[in-house]
């Protein structure tokens, strides 16, 4: 080679080094690609959050029964699983970033969507009285004209669009997140270097603990302002937060989150398809490595099944998966926990709304401080067990069984602590009745007042009061002349908003031993997918995490919350009316409340327990058969050994 070769030959391979040398675009760089995907999966998560904390809140503002609200809660898992197995099989053959980009776009519009009743449904309007001092509503009438009630058309169908419009922002919420997790993970895995990949991907899991964490104090904060803020100008009838009709701005949490979804979805646009691997040792062994890469890639696209083989294939594979006792009982064990996670997650805010007298606001800062760090905490401390400590299948079995049995022994006293419904005029049957003989009162009225006597009223006529006092503000500060409070012919007085049911400082020891139960339960949580990741085919192993989900959408995610909602609404004691319709309840029976709602996930504890403890039958009948086909193989091998020995050397 000459010497003008050997000198055209250095300057192209320092052009290339030049080249390669040169700074990558930032969106070429897997480090920010897992930035932009936390954000957007917290973004995600805050959806979730804010509905699950307003779900008390939204229930009361259009007339909701549980059962509704629960049926709403999971609505967004119907899209998600109609459309999870095609997005396993396009997963390779798409532009990954800008079908993420997409999905975000359409959840952005859903989270949009589900706070547009607000808009279109008007003002607020609370039971009763106006806080005036001119203003006698709600007080004891003594004739049937005035204390009418009236109902227009326009009334009775001020709410009916709100729900078909909260449910089809769920059902394009969960369409929307249908790319966001599969491709996002799938994308990371295949450029990141196989060091820090496990580090991605935990930080990917740990934020989508922390989403719904930072969601549920999110609505806590925003559920303390008032729900028409945005309509009314002066503060003079807006009741105070303590009130049981108040009802918060649950609305301004899905614009925040929408807000976030729409900024975080525009960086995926600008993401390549395909970008270096991160794992570079030299520059030219880089562009050796990528050839070799773009091949392979080559090779696996033209090896893809087409979608009909691919949908043609599923059932074998399926039924192949799910013939795995160990993988089924774990699965069935996991799906048991997770009905009781989306069952609690759901209404435990509601449920310490009713059951210890606190506002919306209080309850979801409970769940989202302290409840769901519980549970990432957990999660981590089981993680770290097995990171220390190297177990065999049948130990995490063990492992498995003992955390959900310690979690059932923190968990089967909350049955019993709790609070007795508070005395309430009008669902017992008091003779104190006889007082408001006079009076017409409205049974579609809600307005409550807690006597002088201890007992609570729906209203202040029923109460029988006929004199109200106000400040010079004209807040309401109290009722007077009330015939049902007093005893005999003196005249009682009552207050307004609720008598309570008497026994707030249980909620200490109530949440201590609940993040008990979360804590301990959610050990089991990394070694049952390490169980089914180590018991199934390797080849089948991503097909078997995606029956895993599937199954967790069909018989977990989707029926758990509308059957708490239906067990919750079982033990109403008082609907609430308007135009002759139900509305949502006004009071509960609160001892059947606790033992229904927290009976349903002591119910599902045992079913996890039990499925965890027959793996581990399974797992030792297996290394029992294991062992003695060993021993049988290692005697005959003596056995065959010996007759060698025995038999004389022909040579």
């Amino acid at each position: 080679m000459s010497q003008g070769d050997n000198m055209t030959a250095t300057s192209q391979r320092s052009d290339s080094l030049r080249s390669a040398i040169r700074p990558r675009s930032l969106f070429n760089s897997i480090k920010f690609f897992v930035l932009c995907h936390g954000m957007l999966q917290l973004a995600q998560l805050l959806v979730s959050g804010s509905l699950k904390s307003s779900i008390s809140t939204i229930e009361k503002r259009y007339g909701l029964s549980s059962q509704k609200s629960g049926l709403l809660a999971s609505f967004n898992e119907v899209g998600n699983t109609v459309l999870i197995v095609f997005v396993s099989f396009f997963g390779s053959r798409v532009h990954r970033p800008r079908y993420i980009g997409i999905g975000a776009l359409i959840a952005s519009l859903a989270s949009f969507l589900i706070a547009l009743p607000h808009f279109l449904c008007g003002q607020y309007e609370y039971d009763t009285i106006s806080n005036t001092m001119d203003n006698s509503s709600g007080l004891c009438k003594l004739n049937a004209e005035s204390a009418n009630v009236t109902c227009s058309t326009t009334d009775s169908q001020t709410h009916q669009p709100a729900f078909p419009i909260l449910l089809m922002g769920q059902l394009l919420l969960g369409i929307g997140g249908v790319p966001i997790q599969p491709f996002g993970i799938s994308y990371i895995d295949d450029y990141a270097s196989k060091k820090n990949s496990p580090m991605y991907l935990g930080i990917l899991f740990t934020v989508t603990v922390i989403g719904p964490a930072l969601g549920f104090m999110l609505g806590s904060f925003l559920l303390r302002f008032y729900v028409d803020i945005d309509k009314i100008l002066s503060d003079g009838d807006i009741l105070m937060n303590e009130d049981p009709r108040w009802v918060g701005a649950w609305w301004m949490g899905f614009l925040v989150a929408g807000t976030l979804l729409f900024l975080t979805s525009l960086p995926y646009f600008f993401f390549p398809r395909e970008m270096p691997k991160e794992d570079s040792m030299q520059m030219c062994e880089d562009s050796k490595s990528e050839k070799l890469v773009a091949e392979k890639k080559q090779k696996d696209t033209v090896q893809i099944p087409s979608l009909g083989q691919f949908l043609k294939s599923f059932p074998h594979i399926a039924l192949r998966t799910l013939r795995n006792p160990v993988y089924l009982l774990v699965v069935l064990a996991q799906v048991n926990l997770a009905a009781m996670v989306a069952g609690l997650a759901t209404f435990m805010a509601k449920f310490i709304e009713k059951q210890f007298t606190k506002t919306a606001s209080f309850s979801s800062l409970m769940i989202g401080a302290v409840s769901l760090p519980s549970a990432m905490l957990g999660i981590m401390a089981g993680g770290l067990i097995m990171r220390r400590v190297r177990l065999s299948v049948k130990a995490l079995a063990i492992m498995c069984s003992i955390a959900v049995f310690v979690s059932i022994i923190f968990a089967l006293p909350l049955l019993f602590l709790g609070c007795p419904t508070q005395r309430i005029s009008s669902l017992h049957e008091d003779p104190i009745q006889e007082c408001i003989s006079a009076c017409y009162c409205s049974d579609e009225v809600f307005n409550p007042v807690c006597g002088s006597n201890g007992v609570e009223f729906i209203s202040p006529c029923h109460a029988g009061c006929q004199k109200m006092l106000n400040d010079s503000a004209g807040k309401v500060l109290g009722y007077e002349n009330c015939a049902c409070v007093g005893a005999g012919d003196a005249l009682g007085s009552a207050s307004p908003g609720t008598c309570g049911s008497g026994c707030a400082h249980l909620i200490f020891p109530f949440m201590v031993l609940s993040s008990l139960t979360c804590f301990v339960a959610s050990f089991a949580h990394t070694p049952s997918f390490m169980m089914i990741l180590r018991t199934v085919v390797p080849e089948d192993k991503s097909f078997a995490l995606g029956i895993q989900f599937m199954l967790f959408r069909v018989l977990a995610f989707l029926p758990a919350p509308v059957l708490y909602g239906s067990a919750i609404d079982s033990t109403c004691i008082l609907w609430g009316k308007k135009c002759g319709k139900n509305t949502s309840c006004h009071y509960y029976d609160l001892k059947l409340f606790r033992e229904r709602f927290l009976g349903l996930q002591t119910f599902f504890v045992f079913g996890g327990l039990a499925c965890f403890f027959l793996s581990f039958l399974v797992l030792r009948k297996h290394s029992a058969n294991e062992e003695q086909q060993t021993v049988a193989m290692t005697d005959m091998a003596k056995q065959e050994k010996g007759v060698e020995l025995k038999t004389p050397n022909s040579c």
